[in-house]
């Protein structure tokens, strides 16, 4: 066997692919995706300007939990 170069479409698509697994991954344990939102907005709404990370972040968590602080048990 010898070495032979990985053609640029596979390694497109493998870059694709393990993104799309790490997006999942995050969001099945509630880590929210601020790269994706900002490419969003920077497609989307160019006019508006992104949050930063911890804003970001702290929106997400207020989003999902309701403005809850803490767990709840039922």
């Amino acid at each position: 066997m010898g070495t032979q170069l990985v053609p640029v479409a596979h390694y497109a698509t493998h870059k694709r692919v393990w993104r799309r697994l790490v997006q999942t991954a995050r969001l099945c344990c509630g880590v929210p995706d601020y790269d994706n939102y900002v490419r969003h907005m920077l497609e989307k709404h160019p006019d508006r300007e992104p949050m930063d990370y911890k804003t970001f972040f702290r929106e997400r968590q207020e989003a999902r939990f309701g403005g809850r602080s803490g767990f709840r048990c039922c």
